[in-house]
């Protein structure tokens, strides 16, 4: 039994040692960002951000054709026909003299006067889906903002708890030297010095454990960002808890009136109304104008040639056209019902997401004051549980269990810290404001 302890010391020595000697590894140099500069960059490279700009360019475009169909099309033409001097004509059947040249141009213009107002209708709904895509846009600009909050946040969490974790080796070499004095003044039993030790082995692993965790977080944040390293994120200065610029009722009346997915939704619905009148004016008749001029002549000169012009006005109705505006406008109406659900729907997932933002930012910030409270009550207790312990009164599994739940609090305390920020840039990012 005796040798038996003895090379268990020894054991105990020779791993001390290695670990002294090996130690944590030298932090290898690692670029840092900050969160302003990392939302700045992830918004300039996001795919998603870059077709909602796309689809407001589309619908601009769209608008724009739909005001150019009040401008009349203009177009023009020229020709020349040689023909030999002699030739024959099928109308007498002889060969006949003379010059046939001839040389013409032309130029003509149309413009609907009336299409049952369709016209108007297009325009209405490109204006809708104007403010429909700057909405989508808008909304995908607060998703890309939160989706880079929470990789940023995800690393400074997993940075905060590797320090908590690093914090608990020194905690536990603290407790192992406290063990090792009583042991050497007879006051304590080997099993002290062992159950100590084998704390401070767990919490060399648990910060190995941490260190991987942070690396992936890091790494995480830089591919956001279009870096193949890890990334260091910089700590900002207001982490910590702050009043909301608006009262309960004006955040949720705010997600159901201003939020960018009801506005995209609610100007979806115009949009589908517009297009059920547009289908609807195929029922009317259509007027027509159109004119222009024509330049003849048979010798290749400006001088001289006949010129004439000619106006027309045409008024057109479809009796029958085998069922398509009938088809068109079942169409349109679907479509509009649809629309109109969708928009409603949406006002109320506005709400009901943002108060569950809501209750989650809240419920953050009482555990933050939760969790400093229990920060400071662990550390008290770990405190008089050593005491206790140096006395004789307590037992190392005190010691520990005190030493233990004194970094759990510390754990709390970060997570519920990120857990706020990360609420927080969720209400944001519903709302599509800045708090």
């Amino acid at each position: 039994m005796k040798m038996t302890t003895l090379c268990l010391g020894a054991m105990l020595v020779l791993g001390e040692t290695l670990a002294a000697q090996i130690g944590p590894p030298p932090p290898e140099p690692m670029a840092s960002i900050s969160l302003e500069e990392a939302i700045r960059i992830a918004l300039r490279r996001s795919p998603t951000l870059a077709q909602a700009d796309q689809a407001v360019g589309n619908a601009e475009e769209s608008q724009r054709t739909a005001r150019g169909a009040f401008l009349p099309s203009l177009s023009m033409s020229s020709g020349a026909s040689l023909r030999s001097i002699q030739r024959f004509d099928s109308n007498t059947d002889r060969i006949v003299t003379g010059s046939s040249d001839s040389y013409n141009a032309g130029l003509s213009a149309s413009m609907d006067v009336f299409q049952g107002g369709a016209r108007f209708d297009e325009i209405a709904r490109s204006r809708a889906d104007i403010v429909a895509a700057q909405a989508r846009r808008e909304t995908q600009r607060f998703n890309v903002t939160l989706q880079t909050k929470i990789f940023f946040f995800q690393a400074l969490e997993q940075q905060d708890l590797l320090e908590v974790a690093t914090r608990r080796i020194d905690q536990a070499e603290q407790s192992l030297d406290l063990t090792r004095r009583r042991a050497l003044a007879g006051e304590a039993t080997r099993s002290d010095t062992l159950r100590a030790r084998l704390e401070l082995i767990n919490a060399r692993q648990n910060v190995l454990t941490s260190e991987v965790r942070t690396r992936a977080a890091r790494f995480a944040l830089g591919r956001h960002v279009g870096m193949s390293e890890p990334v260091a994120p910089e700590i900002p200065d207001d982490l910590d808890p702050r009043p909301l610029r608006l009262s309960e009722e004006e955040i949720l009346a705010s997600a159901e009136d201003q939020a960018p997915t009801v506005i995209a939704a609610e100007e979806g619905a115009r949009a589908s109304m517009a297009g059920l009148k547009a289908a609807q004016s195929a029922f009317l008749p259509t007027v027509r104008i159109r004119g222009g001029y024509t330049w003849a002549n048979q010798g290749a000169s400006f001088s001289g040639g006949d010129l004439s012009w000619n106006t027309n006005v045409t008024l057109s109705y479809s009796i029958f056209n085998r069922f398509t505006r009938g088809a068109s406008i079942a169409r349109a109406e679907y479509s509009d019902r649809v629309a109109r659900f969708q928009a409603e729907d949406a006002r109320l997932a506005a709400r009901q997401n943002a108060d569950g933002a809501l209750r989650a930012v809240t419920t953050a910030e009482r555990a933050i004051a939760i969790a400093h409270e229990a920060v400071a009550v662990s550390d008290e207790d770990l405190r008089v549980v050593r005491e206790r312990y140096r006395l004789g009164v307590a037992i190392i599994l005190d010691v520990i269990t005190s030493q233990i739940s004194s970094d759990q609090a510390r754990v709390d305390l970060v997570r519920a810290r990120y857990d706020y920020l990360v609420a927080r840039a969720e209400l944001e990012s519903i709302l599509g404001r800045e708090l």
